[in-house]
């Protein structure tokens, strides 16, 4: 922690009553805790999926691209109603779908103005990173590519959640560095604890507490190899990564990018495709 780090006393002591309580999420967040309450019935019915999903038209209307999209519609056999979407999806894509698009609600939140362009670049990473951790999942194996997807998704949730919170502290108001500094610092604990209220396996996040450690496994067999191997291919370099990345995990992560290179290449249609999808 450095030395001005004491401005961000005030902000997370703040969170974190709000993450040991009822948390006061932001109410572009509803419609996916709608739907994360649907899905933590173990007996749940399409229909009840449905009608959860149902409540927020942005919902549906992007599951409906998606159920039609190549990637999950190849024979090009389109589907027009809720039921159908649901059940050529399944339930891991209508969480990670609701997810996407409370995240991208508040990317457009006044909250997020200030600092548009970190939450902008930021949800761009997130959506190429869940395309590539898709791509890897499924054609190595071992862990299901809509998990590895969702986890790529999420990965930054704790990102936006600071900075919607900080726009109510003075303190962040045009000063970049003090924001990049709490970024950097707490981004990936408070994903971890928002991910764990909003009831995702604690593989996913784990993943997402675990991002940044250096993966010394020369095949991903897990989700958070996954998730690392996805942001080390991914091609955008965030703000508040530029200093944290050292000589020997640059050196790893160039090696990775050369090593996956060509599987990359053959997906390139797949991950445009998902992007396009999962973006608003």
């Amino acid at each position: 922690m450095s030395s001005g780090s004491s401005i961000h006393f005030r902000i997370l002591e703040d969170i974190a009553r709000d993450l040991s309580g009822d948390i006061n999420f932001p109410t572009c967040l509803d419609a996916a805790i709608l739907v994360r309450n649907a899905l933590k019935d173990p007996f749940a019915s399409t229909e009840q999926v449905v009608q959860a999903i149902s409540v927020e038209p942005l919902i549906s209307s992007k599951l409906l691209r998606l159920a039609n999209s190549v990637v999950y519609n190849p024979s090009g056999d389109e589907v027009s109603n809720l039921n159908a979407v649901v059940k050529r999806l399944g339930f891991d894509i209508v969480r990670t779908t609701s997810l996407a698009v409370a995240m991208d609600q508040m990317l457009r939140s006044r909250n997020l103005a200030a600092y548009d362009h970190i939450s902008r670049q930021t949800w761009e990473h997130s959506l190429q990173v869940a395309a590539i951790a898709r791509v890897l999942a499924r054609n190595l194996g071992r862990v299901q590519p809509e998990n590895a997807m969702l986890t790529g998704l999420v990965h930054n949730i704790g990102i936006f959640y600071l900075l919607f919170r900080a726009a109510e502290y003075p303190e962040y108001r045009n000063n970049e560095p003090a924001m990049i500094e709490l970024l950097a610092g707490w981004h990936e604990g408070i994903g971890e604890s928002l991910l764990h209220i909003l009831g995702l396996p604690a593989a996913i996040t784990d993943a997402v507490r675990d991002q940044s450690h250096l993966s010394r496994v020369e095949k991903p067999c897990t989700i958070s190899d996954i998730l690392y191997f996805a942001i080390a291919l991914s091609d955008n370099s965030l703000p508040w990564q530029r200093n944290l990345v050292d000589a020997e995990e640059e050196a790893r992560r160039e090696a990775d990018r050369v090593r996956y290179a060509d599987l990359l290449k053959s997906a390139e249609e797949d991950i445009i495709e998902l992007r396009g999808a999962l973006s608003a």
